[in-house]
């Protein structure tokens, strides 16, 4: 076995002297003067516990335990070893918490015949070796877990340590570990009955052991080597070795050595028992100081008792009084619990309030949004009357409204999250200008959009919220500028991987925004400097922006000065994915309108609605037909082939997700949209399930609807709700 006594450099001169006394000791072990070894150690000791130097210590005690190992003096050696361990912990020093646990190893696996824990403090020697990235320690400890295992007999265990062992020798290994080496390769080889691979080997490390000073290796060499010779039944040749096993081992263990290094052995004995001595007398010293001041223990033994005591009484009667006003919180509790169950089905019943309220406002703004436009398509003289333009733009501000109020709900509600589409920034945000070219048009003003042609072309994230937030503030800006302008402006300020930061600026020439009044903005229905003649809506506006915005980690800043108009600046990241933007171009789809006529089956029971949508389709060259029930539609589809349905939801009887549903059942594949007053995350899951193909909100732009229509019918695998 291979003890680990390594040698460390010190800070001071006295110390040093102490760590040269060690070195002699471990050269006089080396040569097997145990005598002289443990004279040397037994000195190094005491100098060590004077200076209270526990790394001292435990080297001194890792020595004392060598020299007893050696002389297989096997229980002396694992108490001197484990007191040096119990003095190393007390260190920062790693490497002879190390040394330790590979040397008590050593005595567990080969002397005590326990493997298990023998190998436990190997692997714990093993953690600090590599800890201090110590490679000649971690290669000891290792051949001596390949031997410990060879040893019981378990070569599967301890293949890959001999494995390490030979891989690293060159490295790692030297002329005090070679021999062992050639040994542990030979008593595999003979594991695996290739016994003319192990006799080379173990000829090879007992020529090697010849060579050398220290004859402990090589007595085992003999000794594994005999073994061999006794399964090949060369028995001569194996008497021979253990001849030459007993005569090595015979004149390493000298008695007259070892009677002598016991003598030195008993002194260390002796020592050991005179410190436990004067530790006792120490305290038996502390327990007269002690005593002389029990009288005064007592007396604040006694204050102290009654002042715990006064403490108890007042726990006891805090503990009443925690009762009593624990019963109270849980009265108070439960009304809480009703309190909440009641503000939840507050809250519930506002939200269906507010889905129903839309629902029955979307409806008729359908229709007058649907007639308005009827009458300037049917009448071109009317197209330049007042009346008009301004039922056309009541209805657009009711529907925004409407909107504003739902959307709303929805952040409050958590029911948004960002979806990750690609999208053209750039015709988004044009799309943007073209549809509040009304309100532009009111306050004559212009809107200017500046894109920084750095920004890519398609990018990725949620394009409906990103479109809401632009309506939002150019909306907000045109509604407080007169015979202005509106910027909208768009610059990369970073790129981190794949995220694009952009920086939007919204800046207008308006009325601007008093200091004091620049923090409430962003509240819900607060609305400042409200004029009669100003366009103001219901003040939800900005406080919408502002909850978007935190939806993509984002905030909202201003300046602004009265008279002078105000600027907003906020920040999002959106990615670029060019893989995907390649494909997109490589894909760009050709206009789907098409000259083809389809024909089109129209399900609602609203006769205004029928109306209009009928006149919506005929307009485009389609061909419609109007149903008024979803069991009218069930019978037509029997008799007529359509290329689309567009189907209300909000039918009596049966309503769309029902007729929807039997259509499948029948058969019928003609793709369905629902056309429906009600918000579409309201309904989109019971639309898939039911069949729809897609959904569309009244009202609606005919555009919109002429494109989802080809989309539908020109794209045979789109299945999803877009």
């Amino acid at each position: 076995m291979f003890s680990n006594v390594p040698i460390a450099k010190t800070d001071t001169l006295s110390r040093k002297a102490i760590l040269k006394l060690t070195s002699k000791a471990t050269n006089s072990l080396s040569e097997f003067k145990f005598e002289e070894s443990l004279t040397i150690a037994r000195l190094v000791l005491r100098y060590a516990i004077d200076r209270k130097d526990d790394y001292l210590v435990a080297k001194s005690y890792n020595m004392i335990a060598a020299n007893f190992e050696a002389m297989s003096e096997v229980d002396k050696a694992a108490f001197y070893y484990k007191k040096g361990l119990a003095y190393a912990d007390r260190t920062t020093n790693d490497s002879i918490k190390s040394s330790l646990n590979n040397n008590i190893g050593n005595i567990y696996c080969f002397e005590l015949n326990n493997l298990d824990e023998g190998v436990d403090y190997y692997k714990k020697a093993l953690e600090y070796s590599t800890k201090i990235n110590d490679s000649s320690s971690i290669y000891i400890t290792k051949m001596n877990i390949a031997w410990a295992y060879f040893y019981k007999g378990n070569f599967e265990k301890g293949k890959p340590y001999l494995d390490f062992i030979n891989k690293h020798h060159s490295n790692f290994g030297g002329k005090s570990t070679v021999v062992t080496l050639k040994m542990l390769n030979g008593m595999f080889f003979t594991n695996q009955l290739e016994f003319d691979k192990a006799e080379l080997f173990f000829k090879n490390a007992i020529k090697l052991g010849q060579g050398v000073s220290e004859k402990s290796d090589l007595s085992y060499a003999h000794q594994e080597y005999a073994k061999l010779l006794m399964k090949k039944g060369d028995y001569k040749n194996a008497y021979e070795n253990l001849l030459l096993y007993n005569s090595i081992r015979k004149s390493i263990e000298d008695s007259n050595k070892v009677k002598r290094a016991n003598i030195v052995g008993v002194n260390l004995e002796l020592d050991e028992y005179k410190r436990k001595v004067d530790t006792i007398e120490n305290e038996i010293s502390l327990q007269d100081i002690s005593l002389q001041k029990s009288r005064i223990i007592v007396v604040l033994f006694i204050i102290a008792l009654t002042v715990v005591l006064l403490l108890l009484y007042n726990v006891y009667k805090n503990n009443n009084f925690k009762k009593k006003k624990n019963a109270e919180l849980i009265i108070a509790n439960e009304k809480l619990v009703i309190a909440k169950e009641k503000a939840e089905e507050a809250s519930y019943l506002k939200s269906q309030f507010v889905s129903t309220i839309s629902h029955e406002l979307r409806t008729p703004l359908y229709g007058v949004v649907g007639i308005t436009n009827m009458l300037l398509d049917e009448h071109k003289e009317l197209a330049d009357s007042p009346y008009l333009s301004s039922l056309k733009f009541s209805a657009r501000y009711l529907l925004s409204l409407v909107n504003d109020v739902l959307q709303i709900n929805k952040i409050e509600e958590n029911r948004i999250v960002l979806e990750s589409l690609t999208f053209n920034m750039v015709d988004e945000i044009n799309m943007i200008k073209n549809s509040l070219s009304f309100i532009a048009k009111s306050h004559e003003n212009h809107i200017n959009i500046s894109i920084d042609p750095s920004i890519p072309e398609y990018l990725i994230g949620d394009k409906l919220r990103f479109s809401q937030i632009i309506i939002n503030m150019v909306s907000n800006a045109l509604k407080f500028t007169n015979n202005g302008e509106v910027n909208i402006k768009a610059d990369l300020v970073k790129i981190e991987n794949k995220a694009h930061f952009i920086e939007f600026n919204i800046q207008d020439n308006g009325v601007g925004i008093a200091e004091e009044d620049q923090e409430k903005i962003f509240e819900k229905f607060v609305q400042i400097g409200r004029k009669e003649i100003d366009y103001q809506g219901t003040g939800l506006g900005l406080s919408i922006v502002k909850r978007l915005l935190e939806l993509f980690d984002s905030t909202i800043s201003l300046k602004s000065k009265i008279g002078h108009g105000t600027t907003f600046t906020f920040t999002i990241a959106f990615d670029y994915d060019p893989i995907k933007t390649t494909e997109l171009i490589n894909k760009i789809q050709v206009d789907l309108t098409s000259n083809e006529i389809f024909n089109v089956l129209v399900v609602d029971d609203n006769k205004i609605n029928q109306l209009i949508t009928r006149k919506i389709i005929e307009k485009n060259n389609y061909k419609c037909s109007v149903v008024d029930s979803g069991m009218a539609a069930l019978e037509i589809v029997d008799t007529a082939k359509f290329d689309v349905i567009l189907m209300d939801i909000n039918m009596p009887l049966m309503n769309g997700f029902e007729t929807t549903k039997r259509l499948r059942q029948k058969g019928v594949m003609t793709p369905v949209i629902a056309l429906t007053a009600f918000d579409k995350d309201e309904i989109v899951e019971e639309a898939l399930s039911a069949g729809i193909n897609d959904i569309i909100i009244k009202p609606f732009e005919p555009a919109l609807l002429f494109k989802m229509i080809n989309q539908l019918l020109y794209k045979e695998n789109q299945t999803e709700l877009v």
